[in-house]
């Protein structure tokens, strides 16, 4: 496993890169904010809110899918923690 971590904005930011392999990965909100998650036009509106808990949020991604996150522009910014395989 491989872990990163991603500081989410008020524009979309990249959370996943694509890979060649479809792939658990699992997101962990550092802060106590919502994080909206969805592909690159994702929006505060649309994306899929995420919410600090006490265990990460599991996500499948197909090969090549990208994950992306934006937050509120009274947030700022929200820390995530990322785990990913380590298939390369």
């Amino acid at each position: 496993m491989k872990t990163t971590q991603v500081t989410v904005g008020t524009t979309p930011t990249l959370i996943v890169d694509a890979d060649d392999q479809n792939r658990y990965i699992y997101l962990q909100i550092v802060n106590n904010t919502t994080v909206y998650v969805g592909d690159v036009d994702v929006a505060t509106s649309t994306g899929m809110p995420l919410e600090k808990h006490s265990a990460p949020h599991q996500f499948y991604l197909p090969i090549k899918q990208k994950m992306y996150g934006i937050v509120t522009s009274q947030v700022g910014t929200a820390d995530l923690r990322i785990m990913t395989p380590d298939v390369d």
